[in-house]
């Protein structure tokens, strides 16, 4: 089997590529039906059901871009995606607007972050946010151990200066711990994901996590892979591929990739799970939206993390 020069095998990168092109195409084909409805109230006021899915479409975007990996083609189409999403977001004034409303809220830094990271900016957000940043309350706020990452990492991407102790919030983690692999459950499994996410800054420092954790990792992540893998549960697969890819040393395991990329229909979508798929086409992109994020950042970063190129 041929490899990089980092060891990827080669049947690797070029299913990650498969696998990264068709789900952007799906994404950016499909945004529409994810627009902001008329009614921006309700968006405020519920950020899951609209915005929130408008910031992980920027998020996937900004990290093909970032990356540099993507063909000029893919590229333009990651540009789309983040124009589409700023101007829903009326370039960012209903992100003020809502974390004017609701101070305490840390999702309106969280998605500025994706933009920010690929050039938009909004100054007012920008001083807002980091005024609320230096208060006691925030500082105090009750959240989990991988939000808190969450709102530091957003903070450092977006260039808003707030003082982080990095490893004393890994500490804090199941992930931190290093605990028994197999006491291992589905939300778990997620809450470490967004750990390494966030400490890494998905994939941009490796070195982000300690050496234990790290190690921890690169032994424990096949097993765990194989088991969700088993049970067709694709987004959080795809959620351990890029906690692989995150890795100073990937594995990128052929047989895990030529799983994901089984699952992914032909016209690029990715299905959460192994349920069948919605014939409403709104539905179906409502449901399988975020794996098909996911699995776009999945290859973006495998792509990247090898330093090579893959022309199918």
């Amino acid at each position: 089997m041929s490899t990089s020069t980092s060891g990827a095998p080669a049947s690797s990168r070029r299913i990650a590529h498969q696998v990264v092109t068709r789900a952007l195409d799906w994404l950016h084909t499909h945004s529409d039906r994810g627009a902001m409805p008329p009614e921006s109230e309700a968006a405020l006021a519920d950020p899951d059901g609209f915005y929130k899915p408008l910031g992980e479409l920027a998020l996937a975007a900004s990290l093909v871009l970032r990356e540099g990996m993507a063909s000029a083609s893919e590229q333009r189409a990651a540009r789309d995606l983040l124009d589409f999403g700023w101007t829903q977001l009326g370039s960012g004034d209903l992100l003020y607007e809502r974390q004017m409303r609701f101070p305490m809220m840390t999702d309106p830094l969280e998605m500025y972050t994706h933009f920010a990271r690929a050039g938009y900016r909004h100054e007012r957000l920008h001083t807002l946010v980091a005024h609320l940043g230096g208060l006691a309350t925030h500082r105090g706020s009750e959240m989990m151990p991988n939000r808190r990452m969450a709102v530091a990492n957003a903070a450092r991407v977006a260039e808003v200066e707030r003082e982080t102790d990095w490893p004393k919030l890994i500490d804090a983690t199941w992930l931190g711990h290093t605990p028994e692999p197999w006491m291992i459950d589905w939300m778990t499994a997620y809450c470490m994901t967004h750990t390494v996410f966030h400490a890494t800054d998905w994939g941009a420092n490796p070195e982000g996590l300690p050496v234990r954790v790290r190690e921890y990792l690169a032994h424990w992540l096949p097993a765990w892979m194989d088991i969700w893998a088993e049970i067709h549960e694709w987004d959080l697969l795809a959620e351990l591929i890029i906690v692989d890819a995150s890795l100073p040393r990937p594995q990128c395991d052929p047989e895990i990739w030529e799983r994901l990329a089984a699952a992914q229909h032909p016209d690029g979508l990715v299905p959460r799970d192994g349920n069948p798929i919605d014939e409403d086409p709104d539905q179906a992109y409502l449901d399988n939206r975020h794996t098909t994020i996911v699995a776009a950042i999945a290859g973006t970063l495998a792509l990247s993390r090898h330093g090579d190129t893959v022309v199918l």
